[in-house]
């Protein structure tokens, strides 16, 4: 029967949604059933939908056919409120829409919104997003919102709640109200008024309860998650603002939220912070109390006047685990250092008076309190921003430590504010009780809320009860000792919802249970969530985290044949996999994934990898194993771009780019036709390039005879069917450095002249350049290694600039008075990258030795610094060269021209384009501040990261290069600007093909926009 309404509900929606949204498959319906918690459950079906309509529908649906429905957004909760065994559906891509209130003061935002993105919207008002969770940088809006999630300098007084202003939701049968529209509104009491009175029945009985009202109101005046959110019953009269605001914190069992209104919040400009140090945890705790009473009495809005904003508590583990040095003073000094406790806080201010005059207040009012160094406030963010640092990476560094298999849980408490000292004395003997010796306490101290981190197995029943005894032991301490909260701000989810009824009592559990039954009559929406009659759900349904290939073994193994190629490689694949193996599945990767949303994300890659892996290893259900390998190859592997982006918001820097290099080289061993084809490549690279030259000839000839639509259409149909690289108009024209004669020279050096053509292309584009970089002793050397690239591709049939980037780039070079020195034999040389991204491993580095040779012979054995003209290149080149001084353009000019240059700012707009390379470089800075010593307007388009173009996978993958540039051209035009510059040539034939307009390197803007200082000073003569 089940099965049966399964078929029937997977054929109506087929008829409503598009087959490549819906999801049945064995990979991707196991991908899904991860969040960033400790449990897993297998969806039968998963829906990508990106429209309050489909929703409406696949709920009356759903309804029709009794079948449970979950809610999905970034999946970063941490309970088990985002899994389901029945229907997800996910509103995360495509659910991105807002707008702000004229004054500013109030944003509404669709759920798929990341919370760090509306920061940056609200950011040049002067606003911001209220919640601030940990996870604002990866967390939807919608998973903010419906957890409850609230952060380090949000207290109860700017939670989701307590900002929100109205809701727009999705009932369980498919009913949309919006309650800050009055249409929607008068709409809903005529279809719906045994609803509404149900809601002011339930608030009149809660309220009419003196007992129940009062413990709710005192529940609710620290932070509280647990179980469903029964505040808007005391605090509105209007039913449609309860029903609005009982949808924070309930997780997706009450209705689907497709947008809110918030009241956004003043972001102070001028910030301090001190890291305070206190050689008791109870006295740190007393210091925190003592803080949280200092107010500026002249502020009318209570949270306003709230002298210091944030104190994070760091216990003696948390302190340990990052290395912190006065950590390891303390250490030194005493017998006994578990006493030591860090508070970081931080004061906020409209002026620089008022914040002088908020420290002075703290300061005073820590003056009876002993602290281990004397308190010292710093309003530098270079500063600050190191203490910072420090707090953010207790989780990672405790996380990366545990030992393979297990996972890292954070579980999340709060206590009121006079029980702070005792109770956070007492859970920390509590959690050394249960032998968790690494586990350690740190969090937001000023609201009374704690996490703890634990690294836990779930291997053994053993484990298993230690932490099922180690839950009810803080239940104890957390309910009946001080009547705290279970759940402060990370959802009750699966984890708490044994004990809701015991934190709240038999009155507001069953109030919570009427709710629920109101709202969703059937229990279909997310069921065992917030309610479960199971009192083992939380110890049940456990994520499996097998580990990938390498074991320490065999890293020992490898370490003794260093000299061996394979064994390198072996080892390398060991790294990677022992790397790979830390990862918890947070999904904080997501975020910088550009497939996430379009095949895979960067998380769901691993636990499919993990799985495989383990099937693997057992030798166990082959004919999964198989499947799950085939229906792996597109949406894990050729669909990943290996930029590594995504080990920029990992808070392990796990790149999974490098565990897919390691699955291409398995796909490619020795002795395999591909790799033999590679290998015969890298030996006769010179030769490849050349025969290349013609096919990029033929395609510009097809384009000068047949147009641009129908060499489009032809090619387009060309790669639809037969799988050829798909051409574009952005495709250059073959371009050949044709010789590099030996220049007579003294000393050790060599210079070259170079002589440069471009086949099929204006005579003026021909440029030998060998006179004009003659030998000159007393000129300033750069090795300059063009690009396989750049030698090989030029221009494209309309371009906007005249010459090929190598001779630009030394005419551009020689203006800032370089003499230019070439690596001999150039065109046989590589960094690598090619082979690397076909897993290809030991040629890459066989290729990248080589090149290393060449340039540290050229350089003088590096007495002159290395320019390559192409920034990916530049950043393998970096990997594996590590004697030498290497630059990209941006960095080179900035770093080396500036001051041999005059710029004179163009009034032009232009958009800069900063690579995946550039950005793990951290050389994003650099490239936009080149382009603003250019031009007056520089646009970094948002939400754009990697190009997806990943070498050749634009042209062989160019959906992957559509879907991450989606958002460009929109902005492109609203910009009204018609070029882009960027470094790297690939990466620029794709930015022109979905962008509509030409982007080429910066080093063009650069040599538009400047003279050399030289001529300068002849021309003011």
């Amino acid at each position: 029967m089940i099965k049966s309404s399964y078929t029937s509900f997977l054929r109506e929606i087929r008829g409503l949604i598009p087959q490549d949204r819906i999801y049945t498959d064995e990979l991707r319906r196991l991908a899904w059933g991860t969040d960033a918690g400790f449990y897993r459950l297998i969806p039968q079906i998963v829906i990508r939908s990106n429209s309050e309509e489909e929703i409406s529908d696949l709920l009356r649906l759903a309804d029709r056919y009794s079948l449970p429905v979950t809610f999905r957004a970034a999946g970063t909760s941490l309970s088990g409120q985002a899994i389901s065994d029945s229907i997800l559906i996910v509103a995360g891509k495509h659910w991105e829409k807002y707008s702000i209130s004229p004054d500013h003061e109030q944003i509404t935002l669709q759920p798929g919104i990341i919370g760090q993105r509306v920061n940056e919207i609200l950011a040049p008002y002067g606003r911001k997003f209220a919640p601030d969770p940990a996870s604002v940088k990866s967390a939807m809006v919608g998973g903010i919102v419906m957890n409850n999630a609230s952060g380090m300098n949000c207290g109860t007084h700017a939670n989701s709640d307590k900002v929100l202003l109205s809701a727009r939701i999705v009932l369980a049968d498919g009913t949309v109200l919006d309650t800050g529209d009055d249409i929607s509104r008068a709409s809903f009491e005529a279809t719906h008024p045994d609803f509404l009175n149900r809601i002011c029945e339930l608030r009149d009985r809660i309220r009419a309860n003196e007992e129940l009202a009062a413990r709710i109101r005192y529940k609710y005046s620290i932070k509280n998650v647990t179980g469903l959110n029964l505040l808007p019953f005391v605090r509105f009269d209007d039913p449609f603002d309860i029903i609005a605001h009982l949808m924070v914190g309930s997780e997706g069992t009450l209705a689907f939220l497709s947008q809110i209104t918030m009241r956004t919040e003043y972001d102070y400009p001028h910030k301090a912070s001190a890291m305070l140090y206190f050689t008791s945890i109870k006295d740190a705790c007393r210091a925190v109390v003592a803080m949280k009473e200092l107010k500026n009495e002249e502020f009318f809005i209570p949270h306003s006047s709230f002298i210091v904003k944030g104190a994070e508590l760091l216990d003696y583990k948390s302190l340990s685990s990052v290395d912190d040095p006065i950590y390891i003073r303390y250490k030194q000094e005493v017998s006994d250092p578990s006493g030591l406790t860090a508070v970081l806080t931080e004061t906020k201010a409209r002026t620089r008076e008022e914040l002088e005059q908020n420290i002075s207040v703290i300061e005073e009012c820590l003056k009876p309190f002993s602290t281990y160094i004397p308190v010292h406030f710093t309003d530098r963010p270079e500063e600050y921003s190191k203490y910072w640092a420090i707090r953010s990476g207790i989780f990672p560094s405790v996380g990366g430590t545990r030992q393979p298999g297990t996972t890292c849980l954070i579980e999340d408490v709060a206590f009121h504010i006079e029980d702070l000292p005792e109770a956070t004395a007492d859970l920390q003997q509590l959690i050394a009780r249960h032998g968790y010796d690494d586990a350690c306490i740190y969090g937001h101290a000023l609201e009374g809320n704690y996490h703890f981190i634990l690294n836990q197995s779930f291997s053994t029943d053993t484990e298993v009860k230690r932490y099922e005894d180690l839950m009810n032991d803080v239940k104890t301490l957390v309910v009946d000792k001080y009547d705290g909260s279970l759940k402060a701000e990370h959802g009750t989810g699966r984890n708490m919802a044994p004990f809701v009824k015991y934190e709240w009592g038999e009155a507001a559990f069953e109030a919570m249970k009427a709710v629920k039954q109101l709202f969703d009559p059937k229990g279909l929406l997310n069921p065992g969530v917030i309610f479960n009659d199971d009192p083992q759900c939380h110890i049940k349904n456990f994520k499996p985290l097998p580990l990938l290939r390498a074991t320490s073994y065999e890293l020992q193994a490898t370490s003794t044949m260093q000299n061996d190629s394979a064994a390198l490689v072996a080892r390398r694949s060991s790294l990677v996999a022992l790397s790979t193996d830390k990862c918890i599945e947070c999904g904080f990767c997501e975020v910088n994934c550009l497939s996430c949303g379009f095949t895979l994300s960067s998380r769901q890659r691993i636990v499919l990898q993990r799985e495989i892996s383990r099937l693997k290893q057992s030798g166990t259900d082959l004919e999964r194993l198989s499947l799950l390998e085939k229906q792996y190859r597109y949406p894990g592997n050729q669909t990943c771009a290996g930029d590594g982006l995504c080990s920029m918001s990992c808070p392990m820097n796990i790149n999974t780019g490098d565990l897919t290099h390691i699955i291409r080289q398995e796909t490619l061993p020795k002795g395999s036709l591909g790799y033999k084809v590679g290998d015969f490549v890298a030996n006769h690279f010179a030769g490849v390039k050349s025969s290349l030259r013609p096919v990029l000839s033929l395609a510009n000839f097809g384009h000068s005879v047949l147009g641009t639509k129908a060499m489009s259409s032809i090619t387009k149909g060309m790669h639809n069917v037969l799988g050829v690289p798909l051409w574009t108009p952005a495709m250059p024209k073959s371009y050949k450095v044709t010789s590099y004669k030996l220049q007579a020279t003294s000393g050790s050096a060599t210079s070259y002249k170079l002589q440069a053509t471009s086949t099929m292309q204006n005579d003026s584009a021909a440029l030998v350049a060998g006179s004009s970089v003659a030998r000159n002793s007393t000129a300033d050397k750069v090795v300059y290694f063009p690009s396989c690239i750049n030698q090989t591709m030029g221009l494209p049939k309309h371009s906007p600039v005249e010459q090929p980037l190598v001779n630009k780039m030394i005419s551009l070079l020689q203006k800032g008075g370089y003499e230019v020195i070439f690596p001999k034999e150039m065109d046989k040389l590589c960094c690598g990258t090619i082979w690397e991204s076909k897993g290809m491993l030991d040629i890459a580095d066989r290729k990248a030795a080589e090149l290393e040779a060449a340039l540290w012979e050229a350089s003088e054995q590096g007495k002159y610094p290395i320019l390559c003209d192409q920034s990916p290149c530049l950043h393998r080149m970096r990997k594996t060269i590590q004697k030498m001084k290497l630059y990209e353009p941006a960095e080179f000019i900035y770093t080396f021209l500036r001051d041999k240059l005059v710029f004179t700012q163009t009034d032009r707009p232009v958009a800069v384009h900063i690579t995946c390379s550039m950005r793990r470089m951290g050389l994003a800075d650099t490239i936009v501040s080149l382009a603003k010593l250019c031009s007056t307007h520089v646009f970094v388009p948002e939400e754009v990261g990697c190009c997806g173009f990943a070498g050749d996978r634009g042209f062989t993958y160019p959906e992957l290069n559509s879907y991450a540039l989606r958002k460009l051209r929109p902005q492109i035009e609203a910009s009204g600007i018609t070029i882009g510059y960027s470094n790297s040539r690939t990466c620029e034939i794709g930015l022109t093909t979905n962008s509509g307009i030409p982007y080429v390197s910066i080093a063009y803007l650069v040599d538009q926009c400047t003279k050399s200082v030289k001529a300068e000073a002849t021309d003011n003569l």
